[in-house]
């Protein structure tokens, strides 16, 4: 099955094009390159990774096919550091997700999704009047 993928040329999908773990030194994916301290910094996918995967396959249907893009090591550039101000809107965003909407207190904890409320107001039952 790996072979299908095998494409280092770049004819049958257009970009080099290689199995899941069978790429070359000298390339990687964007969390390899974030796991440096590195970023694409604006260059465009040099090649990519193709494999069959059955996590979001249905019952009946083939498995399905994801891609990974790679980027060369030799052009990627240095994360940008975080700046006051990003580090001042983040803290916001974050602290927004922990207030309940129910009881206005903070969490300490983000707020599941599922529940729309922290968990003690979520497993208090309502009143009736």
């Amino acid at each position: 099955m790996a072979a299908r993928f095998w494409d280092p040329d770049g004819d049958l999908y257009g970009i080099p094009t290689y199995p899941f773990r069978m790429a070359p030194p000298g390339l990687a994916t964007r969390r390899q390159l974030r796991a440096q301290g590195l970023r694409p910094g604006g260059q465009h996918a040099a090649a990519q990774l193709l494999w069959f995967s059955n996590r979001y396959r249905r019952p009946g249907s083939p498995p399905t096919i994801r891609v990974a893009y790679l980027y060369r090591l030799d052009r990627a550039l240095p994360v940008r550091p975080m700046t006051p101000g990003k580090r001042a809107a983040l803290d916001k965003a974050m602290a927004a997700r922990r207030i309940c909407p129910e009881c206005r207190s903070d969490a300490g904890y983000c707020i599941p999704t599922s529940l729309g409320m922290c968990v003690t107001c979520a497993d208090t039952p309502a009143l009736t009047a």
